[in-house]
């Protein structure tokens, strides 16, 4: 393992497809977070993609799968606001094998404060000038980097990891990856 680099990192959902566009084969396996805390109620158990048949999740019930079927996994964490978070090779860290989509409700990356996961290379730019302060991009921030202050939306930039939930969230489309 590489000493100042996570295993998983956070990415949008179009950076994580381009990551399943380099691939031609694909494995999904239970989520090993769900496996050991029980049902999430976001979303289904079997949502860990990986890029080799060797399972790097820690869930079990590896199934191969086609390129659809990762598409509706895709489909599904747009709806369920999941967090894609790519997983590196822990030979190479320069590979990655596959792509976890987590939430609040059930990863231990998020119920873990000391288990490490890297920023994305994004972070939000909203255009406060358009903002509504509707809070609901609040609601998709499981890294506190959106937060409600007196009726009025607070950002800490440096809480932001790239996720891009924001985005999707946004009905006045004032916020942006950059």
């Amino acid at each position: 393992m590489e000493q100042n680099t996570a295993l998983h990192y956070v990415c949008t959902h179009d950076e994580a497809w381009q990551l399943v566009k380099d691939h031609k084969q694909f494995w999904v396996s239970n989520c090993g977070c769900r496996e050991r805390r029980g049902k999430c109620t976001r979303s289904r158990i079997d949502l860990c993609l990986d890029f080799k048949q060797t399972s790097s999740s820690g869930g079990s019930n590896t199934k191969v799968v086609t390129l659809a079927a990762v598409k509706d996994i895709f489909d599904e964490a747009k709806v369920k606001h999941l967090v894609t978070r790519p997983f590196r090779n822990t030979d190479n860290y320069q590979v990655v094998d596959g792509i976890c989509f987590c939430c609040d409700d059930c990863c231990e990356y998020f119920m873990n404060p000391q288990e490490k996961c890297d920023k994305g290379e994004f972070i939000e730019k909203t255009d406060m000038d358009i903002c509504t302060d509707c809070g609901l991009c609040v609601e998709v921030c499981y890294f506190a980097a959106r937060r409600m202050k007196n009726e009025t939306l607070s950002i800490s930039r440096e809480n932001c990891y790239g996720c891009g939930l924001c985005v999707d969230m946004c009905p006045e489309t004032c916020i942006e990856m950059v």
